[in-house]
């Protein structure tokens, strides 16, 4: 349903400061929290809940310096076309001051299938970097050295080969897997419930992250093995409130799945990392990633039993919000994107990617990107923020609102455990329902003008001819990852793929088979994506959700 827009030749009665939009303001945040006029100290929690920065419950932050030590990690999320042409984009965001990569990857990359299967005509390289075997992977990444970069890669269900493609490149770059620093996504749990990029039921799909955790445990200590993501909960609709709920109910599944399956917490609970999602409402979102932290210490210290305190630290990257950008007035985004840096860099993250003004028409062009970036470096090195460690600690407000984010988080815990857990959630589509309601009260509070969106529903201009300039994918790019498919499956010895995937078939087929060694192994033989995919699915199938209304 389109938003009505206010227009300012529209008969509208001025608020107190003449405004003609003050009257429509509500106080509470986007989570539906009541907002009071004033705060004082009788809304401060108890100090031993504030504490200190790096101390147990980590509501002040990780580390005892934060920023003072180091910046967080700045870290674009790029891809598109081919790996030639991405890595070309890599190496520009490196010259520009990055201190990350983060990939991208297209939508049969995502989904399972190779560029030359017919599920991908016409989406191949459009929404990010078309990759189907290692040779793809080592282009993405030449001239790029692996031990000198961190890299987050967003995949999740067929995250165990697409590692599995980058530790082999990493081999192949003479680069020992210990020194390997990086993030994979894999969260499946958030796909069933928001982004809907799953290829395997969520049984075996836990089965896999299990097996993803042990092995980065064993063989790649420095890899978070999975990046346990509110940012697709959040970008499906959900609330702040949401967000921090589900995100936390997720982690602490892989937690005990970990745990059912024989493996130490604290072997594994390090190297667990959030992926948060940095929204438009500024001291809400700050608060959530405060009662983030507190609530993550506290139940892996007291629930889980998890005795090194790095178990207990929420590390978490952060993006800010897809879904706050605008197409009307696209420049408005950047100023969207700063504020919304600020909060997560107040919140205390890790890493951090900026959107891009034109995301939200495109994939971002180099100009736009290097405005994003450009807006991180500006608040580290320019603003001051980052010179005290959490600079609005004792914030009446902040504190009061930190309390009654970790509340309402408590309270959906409470539900989810009621029905059986987040796995007989995802099932019988509480979780999908829930971010559902919220998606549509949103739209309705933007239609009743209950949320002011500046350019959408107020504030309106008349549409602009002249729109900023927009990435175009040649078509080419798919006619020649197909023909370098072929090249590549030509060049390869077919005995060794076809042995290689026998033998990851028969571990599918083992229940307590270590799958990650099979698949490393079809990847070095010069299997692609989709025929590992294709043997996965033989044995686990696949998954259809249950409609939610």
């Amino acid at each position: 349903m389109a938003i009505e827009a206010f227009h300012h030749s529209q008969a509208l009665r001025p608020g107190p400061s003449g405004d003609p939009y003050q009257g429509h303001r509500t106080f509470r945040t986007l989570s539906g929290i009541p907002i009071k006029e004033t705060y004082t100290p009788d809304d401060l929690p108890p100090q031993h809940l504030i504490g200190s920065p790096g101390q147990y419950p980590f509501t002040r932050g990780i580390h005892t310096t934060m920023y003072r030590g180091r910046y967080w990690t700045m870290r674009q999320f790029a891809g598109f076309g081919t790996a030639k042409e991405t890595n070309a984009r890599f190496r520009y965001l490196l010259e520009q001051g990055q201190t990350g990569l983060s990939v991208a990857f297209d939508m049969p990359t995502l989904m399972g299938y190779d560029s030359d299967d017919p599920h991908s005509l016409g989406e191949v390289g459009r929404e990010g970097v078309a990759i189907d075997h290692v040779g793809d992977m080592e282009r993405l990444f030449q001239d790029i050295p692996l031990d000198k970069v961190s890299t987050s890669m967003t995949i999740n269900g067929p995250a165990p080969i697409i590692w599995a493609m980058y530790l082999v490149a990493a081999e192949r770059q003479g680069v020992d897997w210990t020194q390997l620093r990086g993030t994979l996504q894999a969260d499946i749990l958030k796909e069933y419930i928001a982004q809907k990029e799953w290829i395997f039921p969520p049984k075996p799909s836990m089965r896999l992250i299990v097996d993803m955790m042990a092995y980065a445990t064993r063989y790649v200590p420095q890899w978070n093995s999975i990046s346990i993501s509110g940012y697709h909960i959040r970008e499906a609709g959900s609330t702040a409130a949401q967000e921090l709920a589900f995100t936390l109910a997720d982690g602490f599944a892989y937690v005990e799945a970990g745990i059912k399956a024989g493996l130490d917490v604290d072997a594994f609970a390090p190297r667990l990392s959030f992926f948060f999602n940095a929204h438009i409402d500024f001291f809400e979102e700050i608060a959530k990633f405060r009662a983030a932290r507190r609530i993550w210490a506290r139940h892996m210290k007291e629930i889980y039993g998890a005795k090194n305190p790095k178990s207990w630290m929420m590390r978490f990257h952060t993006q800010t919000a897809g879904c706050s950008l605008t197409a009307q007035q696209p420049e408005n985004n950047i100023v969207r994107t700063a504020y919304e840096a600020l909060a997560a860099v107040l919140g205390g993250t890790q890493s951090l990617h900026t959107n891009s003004m034109d995301e939200v028409l495109s994939l971002p062009t180099e100009k736009a990107v290097k405005i994003a970036l450009r807006t991180q470096q500006i608040l580290a090195y320019e603003t001051g923020v980052a010179n005290t460690v959490d600079p609005l600690a004792g914030s009446y407000f902040v504190e009061a609102l930190t309390t009654q984010m970790e509340e309402q988080a408590e309270e959906y815990f409470a539900r989810i455990e009621e029905q059986g857990g987040v796995l007989e959630c995802i099932e019988n589509g509480y979780l999908q329902r829930e971010i559902a309601d919220a998606a549509y009260r949103y739209q309705k509070e933007l239609e009743n003008h209950e949320q002011i969106l500046v350019g959408v529903n107020a504030f309106v201009e008349p549409p602009n001819e002249e729109s900023i300039p927009l990435l175009r994918i040649d078509p080419a790019v798919e006619k020649d990852q197909v023909e370098s498919l072929a090249t590549w499956r030509k060049n390869r010895q077919d005995s060794a793929v076809k042995q290689a995937l026998q033998a990851l078939q028969e571990t599918c087929l083992t229940p307590d088979g270590e799958i990650m060694p099979h698949i490393i192994e079809a990847v070095r033989q010069g299997a692609t994506e989709g025929e590992i995919v294709a043997v996965m699915k033989a044995v686990f199938g696949t998954w259809r959700e249950r409609p939610v209304f």
